[in-house]
């Protein structure tokens, strides 16, 4: 039985339960997701965990009494017609846009419960009394659903739109087993366990203040230091891989981003104009601007990166250009649709772009390949187990920017690269950008969750656009090609990654604090600080634990820090003694000051817990 089905249609069992529970319940729509189900549904009032266990028992006197989904196909008005008498006014509004709109668009996803093909024909399916609107497949009795549990409740705007009516989003877990059910829920705690947001408020490394604004993380210095190590070891190799770095501001005029196509196609995504002819107190008084100037905040940094391009003439001798910036942008993001550092509304991208000739375009891209699959590796990430996804255009869609010959050729060597560098590539026809096709790299955490970081994208676009050129070995105007690419993706989001991934328990290399020093009595605290300072002037992150506690409660303080080493510093340390405490092992290490310095620069050097 296709897993696929059997959450499908656990979903349907969820809503008969509820009819049964809740008679006067309004439904909106029912999807699969990654291991389970939700439904979406007014009932009236907001759903308790209460709730939750009425509705699943009621789940399971459905199946018991295994009804059979029955499916029928009707006209369109007798479908509508039908919902309206089961009072169902979200179907019937489905079916109404299909029938005048040809469209059922919900949100940015085809509304699951109709076939849009279908226009004059709706497909309805019935279990014991409950009727429901769906294209189906569904397993033939209810009885061949599955082991399922309903796990979690949220709120969700109808179609995603936040002026529409708030409905309450049910989800639940199917699976074909008990053992499988009880395995992924084991993941689930650990994955709890693990969850960024916990661990940066336990961690002290950042914080979402409300008055600063949602998206907006506010770093702590714990959470800086860390992003700075893995900055600068960001610039440092960019560096030793030949990039050029470069700066560009957080805002851009308005001009800039209708050349880019931005204000056009991208505008979803953006923020109003900044009125910047004016201030702040001559708005207050409703002055009216003399001369207008509107900005916008940066969504993307590859306008900028274009500009600096068209500063001055190039010849082919002069390629290929490598230039890359950590620069923050600002995208338009729903508020329910915020999560931590996973997403946010100002996030800062380790972008860069690569402009070079035809004939460097494979070169190129098997070394950034290469360097991707390398920075992967430097965070302790298993880079034989990333899943590589090629975005081409459909070919029967025409809507695309660039010449046939142009995108054949970019195709065809992002495939080749692909398969020389033995990755594990899956094609997504129609899944490229209007302006180009596509490498995503997803790399998997411990858990064996799938995380999007790199990309490789080609882009059409801003070349014709902005009429980049330069002179060829024949003294004539030609393109040059434009490859966009980020390793990380985000600072954000791939913190949020090494976060969950290490649950906290850093590297000693990235770690914010590498040397825990718990000083036994006031006597020990000035010869603590000494040592402290001897290694931080060798390059170590430190940290004294001045507290007037006992070492007991240092010692669980530091481990609840997950501090990578530990030294209790008493009368024998003072004499140059150490007994170690390394995260991780009961065994303590007895080292001289000299053995354990040389032991600390080599777990840094080898990037080792």
């Amino acid at each position: 039985m296709n897993i696929e089905t059997m959450r499908h249609s656990a979903a349907h069992v969820m809503a008969a339960a509820i009819q049964r529970l809740f008679p006067e319940a309004k439904f909106g729509v029912g999807p699969t997701v990654d291991f389970g189900f939700y439904y979406d549904v007014d009932i009236g009032r907001a759903v308790t965990p209460e709730d939750l266990e009425k509705i699943q028992a009621e789940m399971k006197k459905i199946v018991k009494e295994n009804p059979v989904f029955e499916r029928k196909e009707m006209k369109i008005d007798e479908a509508i017609e039908l919902f309206k008498s089961l009072n169902q006014p979200f179907k019937v509004e489905l079916l109404t846009d299909l029938k005048e709109k040809g469209t059922t668009k919900i949100s940015d996803e085809e509304a699951a419960d109709i076939d849009p093909t279908k226009t004059d024909v709706a497909t309805v399916y019935t279990l014991g009394d409950f009727t429901d609107l769906c294209r189906g497949p569904h397993v033939e009795t209810a009885d061949q659903i599955g082991v399922f549990e309903l796990n979690k409740i949220a709120g969700a705007y109808w179609r995603g739109k936040e002026d529409n009516p708030q409905l309450q989003r049910i989800y639940g877990l199917c699976f074909t087993t008990q053992e499988e059910l009880e395995g992924h829920k084991a993941l689930l705690e650990e994955a709890e366990k693990r969850d960024h947001r916990k661990l940066g408020k336990e961690l002290d490394l950042f914080h979402i203040d409300e008055m600063v604004g949602l998206g907006l993380p506010l770093w702590h210095p714990k959470g800086a230091i860390l992003w700075r190590v893995i900055e600068d070891f960001w610039y440092e190799e960019h560096l030793k891989n030949g990039y050029g770095l470069v700066r560009t501001p957080h805002i851009g005029k308005q001009a800039l981003w209708e050349t880019s196509g931005h204000w056009g196609f991208y505008n979803d995504s953006m923020y109003p104009p900044l009125e910047v002819g004016k201030s702040l107190k001559d708005e207050q008084e409703e002055q009216e601007v003399a001369v207008s100037e509107r900005y916008l905040l940066k969504p993307m940094n590859c306008p900028f990166h274009v500009q600096i391009y068209k500063n001055s003439m190039h010849s082919y001798r002069d390629f290929p250009y490598r230039w890359a910036e950590t620069g923050t942008v600002y995208r338009y993001e729903k508020k329910g649709e915020l999560s931590g550092l996973v997403r946010v509304r100002g996030f800062t991208q380790d972008d860069a772009h690569i402009i070079c000739r035809a004939d460097q375009v494979e070169d190129e891209l098997k070394k950034v390949v290469d360097f991707t699959l390398f920075m992967f590796k430097a965070f302790g990430f298993d880079v034989n187990d990333i899943n590589v996804y090629l975005s081409v255009r459909d070919p029967n869609e025409a809507k695309s920017i660039g010449s046939d010959e142009g995108w054949r050729f970019t195709e065809e060597v992002l495939e080749k690269v692909a398969k020389d560098k033995n990755l594990n590539i899956s094609k997504d026809v129609g899944g490229a950008a209007f302006y180009g096709p596509k490498l995503d790299f997803k790399l998997k955490d411990v858990l064996g969750r799938e995380w999007q970081c790199s990309t490789l994208q080609f882009d059409f676009n801003l070349p014709e656009r902005f009429k980049m050129t330069y002179v060829n070995a024949e003294s004539e105007e030609e393109q040059p090609y434009m490859l966009h690419r980020a390793l990380f993706g985000s600072f954000e989001r791939f913190i949020g990654l090494l976060i969950e991934h290490y649950a906290g328990a850093f590297p000693t290399w990235i770690a914010p604090v590498q040397v825990a020093l718990l000083p036994v009595a006031d006597r020990h605290i000035e010869p603590a600080r000494e040592f402290a300072k001897e290694l931080v002037e060798k390059g170590f992150r430190v940290e004294v634990d001045e507290a007037g506690e006992s070492v007991g409660k240092k010692i669980r303080n530091a481990e609840m820090k997950k501090v990578p080493y530990m030294i209790v510093y008493g009368d024998k340390e003072m004499e140059g003694n150490l007994m170690i405490r390394k995260r991780g092992q009961e065994e303590q290490m007895q080292l001289s000051k000299e053995e354990f310095i040389e032991s600390l620069r080599q777990a840094i050097t080898e990037r080792s817990v």
